[in-house]
């Protein structure tokens, strides 16, 4: 009877060159992203829009992030990995450094769909020249550390970003957001990237990737219950008497950080139905929870289950479905899994403001435990791999 491979020693190399320079450029790229998620609702009040205009500003980011990505996804298999990334992020950066000229808010709308097709292909690139660097036997702990940086993102970006349009102005906010593009800029121009094989150009392919599917459609689910939260949980605590959410972002972002390498690890060595089952029962039981809360301490103890869940959840599909593609498909399956993802977060917000317009925020809540069902259900029928494959 063959051992289990139980020994560090057996495993090949995670923390690479190349893997070390992809996870930084992720967290750089995801900090200059994060400083401004809370404060351009504030800029766009500084033009004289209303909170209907920062709304339609915020949503043109999303879909045009989610129209490009299968395309990018193609272009990254076609034509290789340096120039789609390299171009997501000069588009990246300058949309943020037009953002300091800006004086209405029509052309605001502009450059946030302009800068949303910067972000859609650079986060698509990136996420694939990950999955290129990360060996295969590794996969889901290299993607749990890989989103890792996202999570310290989203820990230190809002804040930061709300000093800087606090204590100086959006122009020192703009630029600072821009420098952490043109740092990440200086670390992609470094890494080796794994050569397009020759006639890619010539091949004929989908913009999806089929064998991606399964996660994706799983991801998009899940993804709904985060639309709830990240777009309604201020409104519903404000509704509480609650003053202050923010400690729910910071304990979930927290937990994150602690349980992603360790799920990745586990799901690794002991297979994907142990992390994704109760992963996924994490998640229903939080918007279960949340739908109960009447103070701030069981909306943080949601918080935490909230992270276990999506820390088991969210990098495991992402191995699964990047695992068993070919390198000329790790392009498309990365951008039907990101599609899917930034689709659920946009049609969920959209869904449950109507639910909560109707029913409350609490009943929403609730009823946001359904797509999350959903996802459990479609796990077990549909997606089950019990042991990576590799």
């Amino acid at each position: 009877m063959a051992e289990p491979e139980s020994s560090n020693a057996a495993l090949p190399k995670l923390w690479t060159r190349d893997f070390i320079l992809i996870a930084l450029i992720n967290l750089i790229i995801f900090l200059g992203f994060q400083m401004l998620m809370p404060t351009l609702p504030f800029f766009v009040t500084y033009l004289g829009g209303s909170n209907a205009a920062a709304g339609l500003v915020i949503g043109v980011f999303a879909v045009s992030s989610v129209l490009i990505r299968p395309f990018a996804g193609k272009a990254i298999d076609t034509y290789g990995r340096k120039g789609v990334f390299l171009l997501g992020l000069v588009v990246f950066l300058m949309s943020v450094l037009a953002y300091h000229w800006l004086a209405s808010i029509v052309v605001l709308m502009l450059f946030r769909f302009i800068h949303g097709l910067g972000w859609g292909a650079s986060s698509t690139a990136a996420g694939t020249i990950a999955a290129d660097v990360i060996p295969k036997k590794r996969l889901a702990e290299g993607m749990s550390f890989y989103g890792l940086a996202s999570n310290l993102s989203m820990a230190i970006g809002p804040a930061l970003g709300l000093y800087l349009i606090q204590r100086y102005s959006f122009g020192a906010l703009f630029f600072s957001s821009a420098s952490t593009v043109v740092l990440a800029l200086l670390f992609a121009l470094v890494i080796h990237y794994q050569k397009t094989p020759p006639n890619s150009a010539k091949v004929k392919a989908s913009l999806f990737e089929k064998s991606a599917f399964r996660p994706s459609l799983i991801i998009f689910f899940v993804t709904m219950t985060y639309g709830a939260i990240v777009s309604f949980l201020a409104l519903y605590a404000k509704e509480l008497g609650i003053g202050n959410i923010g400690p729910f972002f910071t304990v979930y972002a927290l937990t994150l950080i602690v349980v992603r390498p360790v799920f990745g690890k586990v799901a690794d060595r002991r297979g994907y139905n142990i992390v994704m089952i109760p992963g996924l029962l994490a998640v229903l039981v939080t918007m279960i929870l949340i739908s109960k809360s009447q103070a701030l301490g069981l909306l943080l103890t949601a918080a935490v289950i909230y992270g276990i869940g999506f820390g088991a959840v969210q990098p495991t599909l992402q191995a699964m479905a990047v695992q068993n593609v070919p390198f000329n498909r790790r392009g498309a399956a990365n951008g039907t899994f990101y599609s899917a993802f930034d689709l659920g977060i946009g049609l969920g917000s959209g869904i449950w403001g109507t639910v909560a317009q109707f029913f409350g925020y609490s009943q929403m809540y609730l009823w946001a435990a359904v797509p999350a069902i959903i996802a459990f259900i479609l796990y077990l029928t549909q997606g089950r791999q019990p042991r990576p494959q590799g």
